[in-house]
């Protein structure tokens, strides 16, 4: 396996090509991959749109189907994709990821999370979308998901001046066509999003701001 150029990094990985088509992201603090690699055949066995996987050579690495196409978030920002049908369809990308039957969950109710769903994680491939980066994947309550990528939205438009604009129609989109906040397990993902190392203070100081706009777009 020749290790090519790096062609992209994360808040916890880098992302290189392969000399065979494929990429390897590699978790910088060493993180094991495994699960995660599980979690995505998984997911890809029930027909859910994930990159094909591959054993690494190290825990911490995973070896993935390299995609072609743009970003949801590069299509906003290019202006090829509205706010609306992005909203739109990250709700059914989510409603068909919570159709997918849990590994292990003794709760009938709850299904596989992605947890950090947002646009920069959908890739607009020729074939479809397809959801990437399932480092956070966990079993839970589906309210749970739709509020993180909610409030990962609304932080979006209160914190990075860059894409707020841009930012604020897709969190109404999205809520509307989730039918609302009133399902979504807030709280908690408040709690998740104040304890996560890898956001800044203005991430984590803002977050009632955040969860107020969420209820906000709900009730537009």
């Amino acid at each position: 396996m020749m290790i090519g150029e790096l062609i992209g990094t994360g808040r916890t990985a880098d992302v290189f090509a392969l000399d065979d088509g494929r990429v390897l992201r590699r978790y910088r603090n060493g993180l094991d991959a495994t699960g995660e690699a599980a979690v995505m055949a998984h997911l890809a066995a029930h027909g859910y749109p994930v990159p094909a996987v591959w054993p690494g050579e190290a825990a911490g690495d995973l070896v993935m189907q390299r995609l072609s196409g743009v970003t949801m978030l590069e299509a906003l920002t290019g202006g090829t994709m509205t706010a609306e049908r992005a909203g739109e369809l990250m709700a059914e990308l989510l409603r068909q990821l919570h159709a997918v039957p849990a590994r292990f969950a003794a709760d009938p109710g709850h299904r596989i999370l992605h947890l950090d769903f947002h646009p920069d994680n959908i890739v607009l491939t020729p074939d479809g979308p397809v959801v990437i980066d399932w480092a956070t994947a966990q079993e839970g309550p589906p309210g749970l998901d739709t509020a993180m990528s909610a409030l990962i939205l609304a932080q979006a438009v209160l914190t990075m001046p860059a894409v707020a604009a841009g930012a604020l129609p897709v969190l109404v989109s999205l809520v509307r066509h989730l039918g609302g906040a009133g399902g979504m397990h807030l709280a908690e993902a408040m709690a998740r999003r104040a304890a996560n190392p890898t956001l800044s203070r203005e991430e984590t100081g803002r977050l009632d701001e955040a969860v107020a706009l969420v209820v906000e777009a709900g009730a537009r």
